[in-house]
């Protein structure tokens, strides 16, 4: 056993998407441009409607997928070929984008508050032009695994025999939420050949030797092991490993090819109407 350490600290960059709704980006900011698979990491939280209720109107994707975690408030979303859901507090959408989807993501308020976060994972690219999906999740769906003074949301992946019903064929992604209380650690296998990293968003844990204060991004280093560790007071925290891919990654903004050539190809699709070319298929529990 080799525990992983702390390879990078990320610091969160405020960023103005949709229409005006502020978000804190870690993976996607020229510290981080990418953690193969991984290629944004945003962590949207508001306790004023003012700062999110103009949401995220239509805009587009191709070649790659998104998971999106409500922790607090609902998001309702709907695309061009008539998908639509409302996803509550503790929900999941896995959505592929594939060969081109259009959406809109409108946050609604719940007392106020408005939280959670939007990862986005990189497709091969024999995966970039096929058919979109969803696969959106009800909380009680997602199993919350608890024993030893910890809890275990699990959202992509197994944990101590509990498996997410939502599937990821490519890169084998692990996405756990984790409450640890006061003292008590979180040890959790990851296979060396797997990037990963640690966002902590309430209180503040230990890895190896390092302090992790909350709202702090961690890219893991190698090994095959993470251990990470509350203090005097409770944390929670989101943990995510996956398989590179290892293929050339070109970005614009919301389109994620292998070639310049293709990236052209999506504007142009875009801004001719092509970039729809298939119906998306929905999967809910």
């Amino acid at each position: 056993m080799k525990l992983r350490p702390v390879k990078q600290i990320i610091n969160a960059i405020a960023v103005s998407e949709g229409a005006g709704v502020t978000v804190h980006r870690t993976i996607g900011t020229p510290a981080l441009r990418n953690l193969d698979p991984f290629l944004m990491l945003d962590h949207f939280s508001s306790d004023d409607p003012d700062d999110y209720i103009a949401g995220f109107p239509d805009h587009p994707h191709r070649g790659f997928n998104t998971l999106t975690y409500m922790l607090d408030g609902h998001m309702l979303h709907q695309d061009s070929m008539g998908n639509k859901g409302d996803l509550r507090a503790g929900a999941a959408q896995w959505m592929k984008a594939g060969s081109g989807v259009i959406h809109s993501e409108m946050p609604q308020q719940s007392a106020g508050l408005m939280r959670g976060f939007q990862l986005w994972i990189n497709l091969p690219a024999k995966e970039k032009m096929t058919t979109p999906a969803y696969q959106e999740y009800a909380p009680e769906a997602l199993p919350w695994v608890e024993h030893d003074g910890k809890r275990v949301k699990v959202l992509l992946g197994e944990y101590n025999g509990h498996q997410s019903p939502i599937k990821d064929s490519h890169t084998s992604v692990q996405y756990f939420d984790v409450v640890l209380e006061a003292n008590q650690s979180f040890s959790h296998a990851i296979n060396a050949s797997l990037d990963g990293f640690v966002y902590v968003f309430e209180g503040s844990a230990t890895l190896g030797e390092t302090a992790l204060p909350q709202h702090t991004f961690a890219v893991l280093g190698e090994g095959d092991t993470l251990e990470i560790s509350a203090g005097n007071d409770s944390v929670r925290f989101i943990m995510v490993a996956g398989r590179p891919i290892n293929e050339p990654i070109v970005q614009y903004g919301p389109f994620v090819m292998n070639t310049k050539e293709e990236i052209d190809k999506a504007l142009t699709d875009f801004r001719s109407g092509q970039l729809v070319q298939d119906k998306a298929s929905f999967v809910s529990a």
